[in-house]
């Protein structure tokens, strides 16, 4: 597998433009703390400055995660910065819990999941997909924090073992 650092960047923003997806926000620090075992693309309850503060790029992921309360799931934690042009009736709570929008089965299956295996589920990315605000949501485990530092150890590894091919092939 490629190196995930700023080739690999460049390579999803190329694949994103291909599929229409704009990146809004990136909760960088989840897979670092959290190992991914599933994703999930799933829809977002908004108000209409939430979504025209989040086109601004006025989110932070860092402190979020995802609940699932009997038959709705819930997105936590997640500060929408208010929309500076909006007033009165559109002036929204900027930390409040927003609603995610998934399949029965899919909600069935995730609350399965996190009750059973004691797994978490965070979000990895918020983006507009045909103008539509899209989460990806990760079903995670927690590392430790051994784990953290294997899992630097091997990705730094391959990026050595990348460097030496690419300096052969160059000769």
């Amino acid at each position: 597998m490629p190196g995930k650092g700023r080739l690999a960047a460049s390579r999803r923003q190329r694949l994103d433009a291909e599929r229409g997806i704009r990146r809004v926000a990136q909760n960088r620090r989840a897979r670092h703390d959290y190992e991914i075992l599933e994703t999930f693309e799933c829809g977002l309850a908004l108000t209409g400055a939430e979504v025209k503060s989040l086109r601004a790029g006025h989110i932070a992921l860092q402190d979020a995660y995802a609940r699932v309360d009997g038959r709705e799931a819930w997105l936590v934690g997640a500060h929408v910065a208010p929309y500076e042009y909006a007033s009165g009736y559109g002036r929204f709570e900027p930390d409040r819990p927003r609603k995610l929008l998934l399949h029965r089965e899919q909600l069935d299956e995730l609350s399965g999941k996190v009750a059973q295996r004691s797994l978490t589920l965070v979000p990895l990315s918020i983006y507009f997909r045909d103008g539509r605000a899209k989460l990806e949501l990760a079903l995670a485990r927690g590392r430790r924090q051994y784990d953290k530092r294997r899992a630097i150890a091997e990705r730094d590894a391959t990026r050595e073992a990348q460097r030496a091919i690419k300096e052969y092939q160059r000769r």
